[in-house]
């Protein structure tokens, strides 16, 4: 924890003498009353508000050290703590250790966590985004209401995404209980397509392979985007992935006169875990996936044909 520093210490105790509570003294130093409580039994006590001598471990690196690990740690911010260490030598010639590191680094407030995975903004795509939303600025409940979103999304047939916890004694580390399966080559997967619109959805339709332009258009949108979007008078968004921008759909949906909600071009994949969340049917499939999802998937439990069939059933 952060001392006071001697300062605003002298600060308060003539703060203190020239007669102000405790608490207002806190107040204006913005701490809290308990550290000027102590300070003020301190000096009664000692007689001075330094810090009393002390027999701790002595810092191994200097002022100017610390600033530079910190300097290097927000140069590349995923420098790893044990090579700043390997590079840099302590006071009388000493190596310091990672978490020397680390704990310099905490003092600046930065601490290590997992990244955030997420599309490069580079000048192109932020102008992008840009034009969009200058675009639809002033749109209101009534223009978005009649927006039909439209997206795929894959689901796992054998959950093991996240880091998951066991609780085991000592030496059960191998027992079967504490063993989860491991799926080689990954885990496989399928794919649903659904629309969603105010108050409403499209059916959800289960893609059985890869889903290109052909595909694209003969079984979503000729059997199910035209007839609803026809039925309900509403204008059609999807993402600018290949099978959604190829020309046999984009001609398609133009002699169907079905109006297409400019997109921003961001990136042409399914890995959506890349794009952003601008789209309502992204946080429909975001919340199916954690929540709804293990009322028919337990951890750990492949997914058979039945439990497929329910889970898309009652979607």
């Amino acid at each position: 924890m952060p001392q006071m520093p001697q300062v605003l210490r002298e600060r308060a105790f003539g703060m203190l003498t020239e007669g102000m509570s405790t608490r207002a003294v806190a107040r204006e130093l913005n701490v809290h009353f308990s550290t000027i409580s102590c300070l003020q039994r301190r000096f009664s006590e000692f007689g001075s508000t330094s810090n009393r001598p002390h027999n701790r471990r002595p810092r191994v690196t200097t002022p100017a050290q610390d600033l530079h690990i910190q300097h290097l740690h927000l140069q590349d911010r995923l420098r790893p703590a044990t090579r700043t260490a390997a590079a840099t030598i302590g006071l009388h010639n000493q190596r310091i250790s990672a978490q020397t590191v680390r704990n310099r680094l905490g003092e600046a407030h930065l601490h290590a966590r997992r990244p955030h995975r997420g599309l490069n903004l580079t000048a192109v795509r932020r102008h992008n985004r840009l034009e969009c939303a200058n675009a639809h600025i002033r749109w209101r409940l009534a223009l978005w209401r009649g927006v039909l979103f439209t997206d795929e999304s894959r689901f796992a047939l054998y959950r093991a995404d996240g880091r998951q916890r066991v609780w085991r004694r000592v030496g059960e580390r191998f027992a079967d209980v504490n063993v989860v399966d491991r799926v080689a080559h990954g885990s496989g997967g399928f794919m649903l397509w659904a629309g969603v619109c105010y108050g409403q959805r499209t059916q959800v339709h289960f893609i059985d392979g890869i889903l290109n332009a052909q595909r694209y258009r003969d079984e979503i949108l000729r059997p199910i985007v035209v007839p609803f979007i026809h039925d309900h008078h509403l204008m059609l968004q999807h993402d600018n992935a290949r099978p959604h921008v190829a020309r046999i759909c984009t001609q398609f949906l133009e002699a169907e006169n079905i109006p297409v909600l400019a997109w921003p071009a961001y990136l042409h994949t399914y890995l959506h875990t890349y794009l952003p969340d601008m789209s309502p049917i992204e946080h429909v499939w975001d919340a199916l996936d954690r929540v709804r999802w293990m009322d028919y998937l337990g951890k750990g439990e492949v997914l058979t044909n039945t439990d497929l069939d329910r889970f898309v059933n009652n979607i």
